[in-house]
């Protein structure tokens, strides 16, 4: 079983930055992909970004030119640095881990942007 550990969340002003941090109890040997997904209030859980084993990265539309997302394998964490952040991006941030096969969640994190 994987854990992963999130930080980073908290309350910010629109236009503000943030930056998350998720860190795994594996190694990065056996990490394939690690991203980030979110889930607003009343609304289903949706992709953010993704980053892989070899540095390639994804990202929602809603997000792609403000958000950047990366990974540090020496310590098995994933960040996702949130610049530019709207109203609309306030939701309960998940990391997402797949190694060896399966997927796992973090707890989630609060990110909350007043207008």
């Amino acid at each position: 079983q994987v854990q992963l550990v999130e930080s980073g969340g908290g309350l910010v002003q629109a236009g503000g930055s943030l930056r998350l941090s998720c860190t795994a109890s594996v190694s990065a040997v056996y990490i394939d992909t690690m991203g980030w997904y979110r889930q607003a209030p009343g609304k289903q859980r949706e992709f953010v970004s993704i980053i892989t084993s070899d540095g390639s990265t994804n990202y929602a539309d809603s997000v792609r030119g403000r958000f950047t997302v990366s990974r540090d394998n020496a310590k098995n964490t994933v960040f996702l640095r949130m610049n530019s952040l709207k109203s609309e991006d306030t939701a309960v941030y998940y990391c997402m881990v797949r190694a060896r096969g399966s997927v796992y969640w973090g707890q989630g994190t609060q990110v909350t942007v007043s207008s």
